[in-house]
């Protein structure tokens, strides 16, 4: 049995952890508030930008002249995924969820025939997807050294991936991150991003789709034509929904990241306190036991005199 002063230890210890759980927790809180407001903002842009891309491609696909983030290369041999998680721990399962699904995929599509690569983004399911794909990973990014996220990370993450698909590296570009719902549910979700054609616009809120009225108008039977045109409005929008995509699946891991770390810390504090009363409980008896030892040896004493 542990000494007196080995349990008092062991109590101070423990609450010390408890304090800088409990810190740790409300710090995990104020961000939330902030993560959660910026990922929700971000939605309306992401559902409108891949309607208007459906409305804009409706005429467009299976032409010659289609671009080949629209459509694709033909193929869908070679898939990429993007596997974006974060760059620190002590959040719960967040990160196990998210690689947990990129392995699904890649077993599913393994299974297909299919040539995978990964694109990580965030040290954590890097490490966990390292032990099991390391030969298939071609980049790691973390975003440890930006202190916030912005479009500039997001715009740069894009580019790399373009980069990669105007060179021939894949056909098919999935991206697959944690959306975020409240702070106790974070759902993974995987999103096909190239091609295009595969980006199915979500629903805004109030669960009704977009509407091709805001992009198409009434105009009463009047002619109206594109300026520019078509291609050359995708030739902008079709990057910028690359980018548009990334920087939303960012903003969803982040206040899913901090969802998940408030919810365990505060789990942490919970069991902190669980064993602080039973190692309080454990100290009392002990000295109790002490007490009473060292009074029957008194009176044992005073008896033999």
């Amino acid at each position: 049995m542990a000494s007196l002063k080995d349990l008092q230890n062991r109590i101070k210890s423990v609450k010390n952890t408890q304090k800088i759980t409990k810190a740790m927790q409300m710090v995990a809180a104020a961000k939330l508030r902030k993560a959660q407001d910026a990922a929700e903002k971000s939605r309306p842009y992401s559902t409108r930008i891949g309607a208007v891309i459906t409305n804009l491609s409706a005429s467009m696909v299976g032409s010659e002249g289609a671009p080949k983030l629209l459509v694709g290369t033909g193929s869908d041999q070679v898939q990429l995924l993007v596997v974006a998680t974060a760059d620190r721990g002590l959040c719960g399962g967040f990160n196990t969820n998210i690689v947990r699904k990129a392995r699904e995929e890649i077993v599913a599509l393994e299974a297909a025939g299919k040539t995978v690569k990964i694109f990580c983004i965030g040290k954590k399911g890097f490490e966990q997807l390292d032990r099991l794909y390391g030969d298939k990973i071609v980049e790691m990014v973390s975003l440890k050294e930006h202190k916030t996220l912005n479009a500039a990370i997001a715009t740069e993450l894009g580019g790399k991936i373009t980069d990669m698909f105007e060179a021939g590296e894949f056909d098919v570009c999935k991206l697959i991150y944690s959306e975020f719902e409240n702070v106790m549910t974070q759902t993974p979700t995987v999103k096909t991003m190239i091609p295009a054609t595969g980006v199915m616009s979500t629903a805004p809120e109030g669960g009704e789709q977009a509407s091709d009225d805001v992009f198409a108008p009434d105009l009463k039977g009047a002619a109206y034509e594109y300026e520019p045109d078509e291609e050359g409005i995708l030739a902008v929008l079709l990057p910028r929904n690359i980018n548009t995509q990334i920087f939303s699946a960012l903003l969803e891991n982040s206040a899913g990241e901090m969802g998940s770390k408030m919810a365990a810390m505060d789990n942490a504090t919970r069991s902190a306190g669980d064993m602080i009363d039973k190692l309080t409980l454990t100290f009392n008896r002990s000295r109790q036991a002490q007490i009473t030892s060292e009074l029957i040896e008194i009176i044992s004493g005073a008896e033999a005199l």
